[in-house]
């Protein structure tokens, strides 16, 4: 994005699981019966996303997607045709699906067992609220951040037409954002984008987002799932020098 690699590198990276998860829901589908083709192209899409942002993406992703790909292959075999189904063996499709409820079941006991603190931390209140140290841990995976930015991206400008040597400086994108809050304590989510035209520019604008929630100079929270994303400040980050 610039002649200097900007790489963010964040604490809790959720896995491939995760968001194929994300991706059931966010789509309603059945867990039951994945539409493979969908929910390989929209995987892959995400794929693609974290390579613009810059993020190091795991080897068990790129593993991910191989499995989803082989499996999306075979499903267009025409072996049921032939009557050779009983060398088919294992359905993959189904293996995934039984990956995907058990670990669902893992993050639903996993969440309970945390207790009434994580229940109360997805509350969102109006206004300029007050919230205690617990409670300023994000309550928005990062899946969620990016399908927030697929929508912005979609109407950004082509950076083909970008002058050579354009560059859209990271540490100038946090500076903007801690100004935008310098005098009040929240801005939604549209707010951050609104002067960006190009994609460059958005793209470095998210990764300001990311890097200013790991400095803990802000925190991000969500109105429910699939809600509305707003930008706090933390207190006392009022100083707009990095």
């Amino acid at each position: 994005m610039t002649e200097k690699a900007y790489k963010v590198s964040l604490e809790q990276f959720e896995g491939p699981l995760d968001l194929l998860l994300f991706l059931v829901k966010k789509d309603d589908l059945d867990i039951h019966n994945i539409p493979i083709a969908h929910i390989t192209k929209e995987y892959l899409a995400y794929l693609e996303l974290m390579k613009d942002l810059d993020l190091d993406i795991a080897g068990e992703f790129l593993v991910m997607a191989a499995t989803l790909m082989a499996v999306k292959s075979r499903a267009l075999l025409p072996s049921v045709q032939f009557g050779l189904e009983g060398d088919e063996g294992p359905d993959p499709a189904a293996e995934l699906a039984q990956k995907l409820l058990e670990y669902q079941k893992f993050k639903q006991a996993s969440k309970f067992l945390a207790g009434r603190a994580d229940e109360m931390s997805g509350v969102f209140y109006r206004g300029a609220p007050h919230f205690e140290e617990a409670e300023k841990s994000p309550n928005v995976s990062l899946f969620e951040l990016m399908a927030h930015l697929r929508l912005i991206l979609a109407g950004a400008e082509d950076d083909s037409l970008a002058v050579d040597g354009e560059e859209f400086p990271i540490e100038e994108k946090m500076e903007k954002i801690l100004f935008l809050l310098a005098e009040r304590p929240m801005i939604p989510w549209e707010d951050l984008f609104a002067d960006e035209r190009k994609r460059r520019g958005i793209i470095a604008c998210f990764l300001a987002m990311l890097e200013l929630t790991k400095l803990q100079k802000i925190f991000i929270r969500q109105d429910g799932n699939f809600g509305k994303i707003s930008i706090f400040k933390k207190e006392g980050e009022t100083d707009v020098q990095l």
